[in-house]
């Protein structure tokens, strides 16, 4: 899209609003609300957002200016990003992207850090098609109750405990681009999952961050909250965000994962591609499990491996490969929790699978290190994204 489209959108539509939006570090969507007419002045010229909500905590009690000072990046709208959003009254929202006074991309925003990554991938022959496959609770907004308290997991009675709530979420994210393909309650207590088709390149990411933001929006105006908290009961199982993935050549129409004449059929690129997964899984388990309360997702009968390990359809493996012929192969990679950032779980992947490539990693002929052996990294594995390659 242009910014000619948009604006003729805006008109024909009568929008009278627009949200100009952005994700924080940790994947929390933030916005200002622009009249629409002003739009066109704002999206030609940019409009001045505090760099430091990029080292803002999720409570945003605590701005860690010293990082980046506390001055304006200059944040300019990514047309292709414009969505109508149906449950807000003449009201679209766009994606931002930041820049320096200067004009030089803020390299450290996990949009740009994604397609950098992908950017990279594609200088391979190779794109990415992918969908983070999210799970979530819903509580009612005064009272925490559960929207269901037992463990009856794809219960139909169950599933439609709340029909209205059930229609909107299915119905309106839809709307919003996001093709839902199934909708389920899982074990945990008042606990969802919805999938969607997969994307290719940064859409895939923006999908998941419209998709989580809209899951919030839509329950709280039916008296819900949806939480997408790894791990909000102790007692309760935590909530994924598995990124599912394969490999295509640049047209999108062959799927490089997938040789049928291979022992596994799993291609000698898609060898290399694991492999790079699994030799860096440590360190990208920060950006994987950003808080303190994403690790505690992980440990016995969680179906998260703590091991750099894989298995085909193997639900206690890191990564689990689905051999689904030509079409349907891919990876799940299991140890993204729900309270994850999907531009920085997706340029983690992508980083990791091209040094698999570029050095022709192959899987460990021994046995996988156990939990106890492979301890969750203490160092940061952002600054390493945020390189320029």
């Amino acid at each position: 899209m242009s910014l000619e489209s948009v604006t003729s959108t805006i008109e024909e539509e009568e929008l009278e609003f627009v949200r100009f939006e952005f994700s924080d570090f940790y994947g929390i969507s933030r916005c200002k609300i622009i009249p629409a007419r002003h739009f066109v002045d704002k999206a030609s010229n940019g409009i001045g957002i505090p760099i430091c909500h990029l080292t803002c905590s999720i409570d945003c009690v605590d701005f860690q200016t010293e990082t980046m000072g506390d001055g304006d990046a200059i944040w300019f709208p990514d047309f292709n990003t414009f969505r109508i959003l149906p449950w807000y009254r003449k009201t679209a929202s766009i994606l931002l992207e930041p820049k320096y006074y200067k004009g030089e991309l803020l390299s450290c925003y996990p949009r740009y850090i994604a397609r950098r990554q992908l950017e990279r991938l594609e200088k391979l022959g190779v794109s990415l098609l992918a969908a983070h496959e999210h799970e979530f609770h819903v509580v009612d907004q005064k009272t925490q109750k559960p929207l269901t308290s037992d463990m009856s997991l794809r219960s139909t009675v169950r599933t439609y405990t709340d029909p209205n709530l059930l229609d909107q979420l299915m119905t309106n994210l839809y709307k919003v681009g996001i093709d839902v393909e199934n909708c389920e309650t899982e074990t945990g207590h008042g606990q969802m999952e919805i999938t969607y088709k997969p994307a290719f390149g940064i859409q895939a990411a923006d999908n998941a961050h419209v998709f989580k933001t809209s899951v919030k929006e839509i329950a709280q105006q039916h008296g819900y909250i949806a939480s997408f908290m790894s791990k909000p009961s102790a007692d309760h199982i935590g909530s994924s965000a598995h990124f599912c993935h394969s490999l295509w050549d640049k047209d999108g129409k062959n799927n490089l994962l997938y040789d049928v004449n291979a022992p596994n059929k799993l291609s000698e690129l898609g060898g290399y591609w694991m492999a790079g997964i699994l030799k860096h899984s440590p360190a990208i388990t920060m950006l994987m499990a950003p808080t303190v309360n994403c690790y505690k997702r992980y440990g016995k009968q969680s179906y998260v491996s703590l091991a750099s390990n894989w298995g085909i359809d193997k639900r206690y493996c890191l990564l689990r490969l689905k051999i689904n012929g030509a079409k349907g192969t891919y990876v799940e990679d299991r140890s993204s929790g729900g309270g994850s950032n999907p531009y920085l779980t997706l340029a983690a992947i992508v980083a990791a699978g091209i040094d698999g490539i570029e050095k022709k990693c192959l899987f460990r002929k021994k046995k996988p290190k156990t939990p106890s052996q492979t301890a969750i990294p203490l160092r940061m594995a952002y600054h390493v994204l945020c390189r320029k390659r």
